[in-house]
């Protein structure tokens, strides 16, 4: 399938930005299942200077500054994306139990497992404490096949936790989302990824988008209407596995990638920092998933 994905960011403030300095991960990357076949952004007022690269997790990012005075500034990315489906990922999946992953991930030294122990590991916005380990562990039996556990616990988190996107921002502590039982994508997978990485496996952020209008008889999906984001689970012998606990589901042919990392900090799509600016500001973000085709 093909989609076109338009990100719009627009900031108006209450007085001049003098200078600012900005770095966006809007650009969708490629994946086994995903190419982008076209991507741009568009920035308005015209930057200073602007620049590319790929960061340390292969992220496409995008860096400009501007040092015209300007009291709104607006971002839009418009990509498109093919999409193709992987299947039942969880039936064709390697067979082995989470503590035989666990153990891969403390003794192999190869190339992936080595790359994976980095996501095994506290990051800026996940601690690891007892309390992630305890909700984790009614999900990781003595035994259980890695998915079938990761798989459980998605779906625990979904059950147990209302999505409620007026109870948390970015900075609001894991503690609270699990003491509340609310929070938005966001919170989710980072509240799996951290009881993931409570039981020593390896888990990594995604942020991404979902389909914003679903194929007729197809139930919309919670968070479609923004930038989504869920978490994969390394799987020795076979890669990442992609999970979805918004949703309770395995992310097939209508979730699309963006970026990935430790947490959302190493994935917001747009950050900076400005000079000026006066004493507050307004943001709007809108997003638009389309599909355009069923197929090449």
């Amino acid at each position: 399938m093909k989609f076109r994905v338009t990100h719009a960011t627009r900031y108006r403030y209450s007085g001049p930005v003098v200078s600012c300095y900005n770095v966006a991960r809007l650009r969708p990357r490629a994946t086994i299942q995903q190419r982008c076949l076209t991507s741009g952004i568009s920035i308005d007022p015209t930057p200073s200077r602007s620049y590319r690269w790929d960061d340390l997790y292969g992220n496409h990012t995008d860096y400009f500054t501007i040092q015209d005075r300007h009291k709104t500034l607006t971002v839009t990315a418009v990509s498109e994306v093919e999409i193709v489906s992987a299947g039942t990922l969880l039936e064709s999946a390697f067979p082995i139990a989470w503590e035989q992953a666990r153990d891969h991930l403390r003794s192999v030294v190869d190339e992936s497992a080595l790359d994976a122990r980095q996501y095994c590991l506290e990051s800026p916005l996940i601690d690891l404490d007892g309390e992630m380990a305890t909700y984790a562990e009614p999900s990781f039996k003595a035994g259980l096949p890695l998915l079938t556990a990761v798989e459980d616990l998605m779906g625990r988190i979904h059950r147990d936790f209302s999505y409620d996107p007026t109870f948390t921002n970015i900075a609001t502590p894991l503690k609270e989302v699990l003491a509340h039982r609310r929070g938005v994508c966001q919170d989710f997978a980072h509240l799996a990824i951290a009881c993931l990485r409570s039981q020593g496996l390896a888990a990594r952020y995604i942020s991404g988008y979902l389909e914003t209008l679903p194929p007729p008889g197809a139930e919309k999906l919670t968070g479609a209407d923004a930038s989504h984001a869920w978490f994969s689970v390394y799987v020795p012998h076979q890669g990442w596995v992609d999970f979805d606990p918004t949703n309770d589901q395995v992310p097939a042919d209508r979730h699309i990638t963006t970026a990935w990392g430790r947490d959302y900090a190493d994935v917001a799509p747009l950050k900076g920092v400005l000079f000026g600016g006066g004493e507050t500001h307004e943001m709007q973000v809108s997003v638009d998933v389309a599909r355009v085709s069923e197929g090449p």
